[in-house]
This record gives C-alpha cells, sequence and structure tokens, in this order.
C-alpha cells in the first residue's frame, strides 16, 4: 500500500536509487599501509658508512694524534716490548747480516744479574737518592712557593731565577759543579781545612747525596710554580677565618695550607719517583758511576753492560728491575697519600 501511495503522489522510496543511474563511488580511498622502517643495528645512524663509525665522530681529533700515538710506538711501545724479550732470552749483538739463534733461558739473567754486587750496590745507591731527594724537594719547593707567594715585590724577577737552572742544559749546570767541588774548587778554596778529605766527588760516603742535592737544585723550579700555582687558589678566607679563631701561622700553615696542596704534593712525589729511576747524566758526567760504585746508578749501569760490555740480556733485565721497582714505589706512595 505504502508504494503504490508513493506511485500515485510521484515519490519514490528513499531507501531505492533512481533508475538508470548508479551510485557514485566514494571519494575517500584507504592509504597503501606504510613501509616498515628498515631495521639498523644497535648505535648505528642513518647514512654513516663503517668507516665514519669506527673514527668516530670527530676524525680530525684521531688523525691531529695520530703523529704522536706513532712516536709513542716507536719511541718507547715496541723497544720496551723488545727489551722484555731479551730479559728472557740469550741475546747478544752479532755482525750485520749474520743470524744466530737466541734460546729462551726463563729468569737466568735476572738470577745473574742480582747475583753480582754491582746490581746490589747500584739500586742501594739508587735508596740513598730518593731519601734524599724526594723529601727535600718537597720541603723546599714547598717554602720557597709560600714565601714566593707571599712576596709582594720581585715576584716575576725569582720566578724566573727558580726556573733558569731547570731549563739550562744540564752539561752546562754540571760543570758549574764540577768548578765548585772538585779537588781544587771553589768550595774547598772557601772551606779551607775544614774541607772533606778525600773531596767532595772522589768521597764514596759524600759522592750521592751531592748528586742527590744537585738534581733537587736543578729540577727545584718545576715544583716550586707547580706548588705557586696551587697555593694562589687557596681562598684567602679560609686562611684569615683560620686567624680569626687564634691559629698561629705554623698552625694555619698545617690546617689550611697543607690540606690544600697534597694533590700537588702526591704529584711532586711521583715525578721526583720517576726521575730517581732515570738518574743518568749526572754519575755518568761527575764520576762516571766512582769512587768503587759509589755513584752507580741502574740506569748507569744498563748502559755499562749493554753499550760498554756488549751484554745487552743482562742490561734489559736491570732495566725490567728498575721499571718493576719503580711502579711498585709510585704505587704504594700514591696509596699513601690518598689514605691519609
Amino acid at each position: 500500500m505504502t508504494s503504490l501511495r508513493d506511485s500515485r503522489d510521484g515519490t519514490k522510496p528513499a531507501g531505492d536509487p533512481p533508475r538508470g543511474r548508479h551510485p557514485r563511488p566514494s571519494t575517500h580511498q584507504h592509504a597503501p599501509p606504510a613501509a616498515a622502517p628498515e631495521r639498523r643495528g644497535p648505535g648505528r645512524r642513518p647514512g654513516t658508512s663503517r668507516l665514519e663509525r669506527r673514527l668516530g665522530n670527530s676524525p680530525l681529533g684521531l688523525v691531529l694524534t695520530a703523529p704522536y700515538t706513532a712516536y709513542v710506538l716507536v719511541v718507547f711501545i715496541i723497544p720496551f716490548g723488545v727489551g722484555v724479550w731479551m730479559a728472557f732470552h740469550d741475546y747478544f749483538f752479532t755482525a750485520p747480516g749474520v743470524s744466530v739463534p737466541h734460546p729462551f733461558v726463563g729468569f737466568d739473567n735476572f738470577t745473574e744479574v742480582l747475583g753480582e754486587e754491582r746490581t746490589r750496590r747500584a739500586f742501594a745507591n739508587l735508596g740513598l737518592f730518593m731519601a734524599i731527594n724526594i723529601p727535600l724537594t718537597v720541603v723546599l719547593a714547598l717554602t720557597l712557593a709560600s714565601a714566593l707567594n707571599a712576596a709582594t715585590h720581585w715576584r716575576g724577577f725569582f720566578r724566573v731565577a727558580y726556573y733558569v737552572p731547570y731549563v739550562t742544559a744540564s752539561v752546562a749546570t754540571l760543570a758549574v759543579w764540577l768548578f765548585l767541588f772538585n779537588g781544587s774548587g771553589a768550595v774547598n778554596n772557601v772551606l779551607g781545612p775544614w774541607a772533606p778529605d778525600p773531596s767532595w766527588l772522589a768521597n764514596k760516603h759524600l759522592v750521592m747525596p751531592l748528586i742527590a742535592v744537585y738534581v733537587t737544585w736543578k729540577q727545584l723550579g718545576f715544583y716550586v710554580l707547580l706548588y705557586l700555582a696551587a697555593l694562589q687558589n687557596v681562598p684567602k678566607e679560609l686562611h684569615e677565618a683560620a686567624v680569626t679563631d687564634g691559629a698561629g701561622r705554623w698552625q694555619a700553615f698545617r690546617a689550611v695550607t697543607l690540606p690544600a696542596v697534597r694533590p700537588v704534593t702526591s704529584l711532586v712525589i711521583l715525578l721526583s719517583i720517576i726521575t730517581a729511576g732515570q738518574i743518568f747524566t749526572e754519575p755518568f758526567l761527575l764520576t762516571g758511576g766512582g769512587p768503587s760504585g759509589a755513584s752507580l746508578t741502574p740506569a748507569l749501569l744498563v748502559y755499562q753492560r749493554g753499550i760498554e760490555q756488549g751484554e745487552p740480556d743482562a742490561a734489559a733485565a736491570i732495566g725490567l728491575i728498575l721499571v718493576t721497582g719503580v711502579l711498585i714505589i709510585a704505587t704504594v706512595a700514591r696509596r699513601v697519600m690518598e689514605r691519609d
């Protein structure tokens, strides 16, 4: 009935499309699914090659450090490795182009050199040198730096004066000390009848302390500048507070200055230990290791055994013992300073 009524009225049902027409297609089309992102390994960035990932973010830094890295490798690491190898083998110099076997001997070279009196004497001399040089360096450097920090006049002059021996060639300064301390030198002329007999450089009891004093004097300017830089970073308010609390000058120095410069003191001690292990020029030029081995050092003994006597395997063993001993002493000193 409804359809007939609608047809009479000229209307068509709402749900039926007009005859002869097709429904318009929808203008909303579904977008194709997005492609899955490319999987990359952890830490990989898009557009970076394998070489760039190995060089890092600053390849220019590696390029700039490459010459020094090559220098350290060629001058230090490779020779040290060869020296370690020589210390455990029966090694000796041969004519160019001659190849001979160098059998492995284990610790025989170490047993041989440690059984010699000259080796034990050289390390005993080194211990005496350290016992004099290290405390003297710390005390004098800190004292002079404190005085220089408190000075108001001629500060620049004294800075240069302290530093001049450090930058002067050892040959020149040793010539001055030879002039001062030889048998007819200026010091003996001043002392007159109180001059030691035998003289300083010929006296087996005085020659090593004299060398220790010389090295302390020559290296002192560098350590003074280290302490001076540390003292200038100590706030003045701390000293003023200590004085306000009734502390004297020495008490303020112990309570404020010494703790503030403790890191520099650790550095000075470590550098002095390393310097002591390298002592060669001074005994070589002043005494040649004499008298009777009183100024012989391990570094000088390495030269004598390896170059003069042609025993590089024994010299390498002495050098390895020296390096190990210096590392142990430096490690113990650092632990003690950090604990305190």
